[in-house]
């Protein structure tokens, strides 16, 4: 559901993201708010935002699939490392370009972290494979494998600020982080336990329940339930998985014999991680309500 609002950039985030924007506003300059072509330009800075946040992740499965295909097998540096040194020149350009300011990039080493210290353990237990090779790896685990969870995480902080969101009924910050620490754990736990997936879900759903996220496109702020965000986010992921696994990445065990769909049962995976994430961004970007400042929004709405 879309609200009118003021075409202004919100005050935060490297300059260059307020791009879209001007650009926006010199199109709109003199259209009514309700035609055609001001909905179709909307309809335009949001994909185009999205595709914007999506930056490192996009740039990560292009490097992918380019290894895939053209790399050759006897070059001299190993894939893997190939890939780790991209990945890193990767997270270099995003800082210098200004793509990603130095508080956020200390967040996304966090997610690098927390995903590297899983990859250890799941390819441990035999959960998923990588191809071997290289001497940048940890156990069985080549080191660009980390920079898939910040590439989450990058998307996550930089949508953040493109699309200004607030959130109406976010739930208390202490409860968010102890369904996440439950959620992490059962990753780990229920390889030797019960696995209490379903349970976690619940709680998700029922701890977002109330909670109202608000995305600021231009003129008009997009309203949707932050679960629904949640499922299409670990959508887009799942459907990244399947292009990572088919471009030969990593592989799952039923990929043994050959590669075929990632099975849709890891979307709920995905929710879950999704809420790992979502904590994760809210110790750099604490959830701000559509009333406080530089939101040029005014609504009756409140945070609990």
């Amino acid at each position: 559901m879309a609200g009118a609002r003021s075409g202004a950039a919100p005050d935060v985030g490297p300059a260059s993201e307020a791009g879209l924007d001007r650009w926006a506003r010199r199109r709109l300059a003199h259209t009514s708010e309700h035609g055609v072509r001001a909905l179709g330009t909307e309809f335009l800075v949001f994909v185009l935002k999205q595709a914007w946040a999506a930056l490192f992740g996009g740039l990560m499965l292009a490097v992918l699939i380019a290894a895939a295909l053209w790399y050759p097998d006897d070059a001299a540096l190993a894939r893997n490392d190939a890939l780790v040194l991209a990945a890193l020149a990767i997270q270099a350009g995003m800082l210098a370009f200004r793509l990603e300011t130095g508080r956020e990039a200390l967040g996304i080493l966090l997610f690098h972290l927390v995903g590297t210290v899983m990859e250890v353990f799941k390819t441990s237990v035999g959960s998923w494979e990588y191809a071997a090779g290289g001497v940048l790896h940890i156990g069985a685990v080549p080191l660009y494998t980390g920079f898939m969870y910040a590439a989450v995480g990058s998307y996550l902080m930089r949508v953040m600020r493109l699309h200004d969101l607030r959130f109406t009924h976010y739930p208390p910050l202490l409860a968010t982080v102890v369904v996440a620490a439950a959620v992490y754990a059962n990753f780990y736990t229920h390889h030797y336990w019960y696995d209490l997936r379903w349970v976690l879900v619940a709680a998700i759903l029922v701890l977002y329940a109330r909670c109202v996220m608000h995305a600021r496109i231009f003129r008009r702020s997009l309203r949707m339930p932050v679960v629904l965000a949640f499922v299409l986010v670990a959508l887009f992921i799942w459907i990244a998985e399947n292009v990572g696994t088919a471009a030969g990445a990593w592989i799952y065990p039923d990929q043994a014999d050959g590669w075929r769909m990632v099975s849709l049962a890891k979307l709920g995976s995905w929710f879950l991680l999704m809420n790992i994430s979502v904590v994760l961004v809210t110790l750099v970007h604490r959830p701000a309500t559509p009333e406080d400042p530089g939101t040029g929004r005014s609504t009756a709405s409140s945070t609990h």
